[in-house]
């Protein structure tokens, strides 16, 4: 397991939506994103 201390300097540095942009299209719904899920062929988003 990641200790808690890494998983939190790792998110001071990267903002997470950054990253999963690379493979995945996200859209804002209000004060969410959205995305298919990049493992199975969904048709409807899923919130982030």
């Amino acid at each position: 397991m990641i200790p808690p201390k890494q998983v939190q300097d790792i998110l001071d540095v990267v903002r997470i939506e950054e990253v999963i942009e690379d493979f995945v299209t996200l859209r804002r719904r209000g004060v969410n994103l959205i995305g298919l899920c990049p493992f199975h062929g969904e048709k409807r988003p899923h919130s982030t």
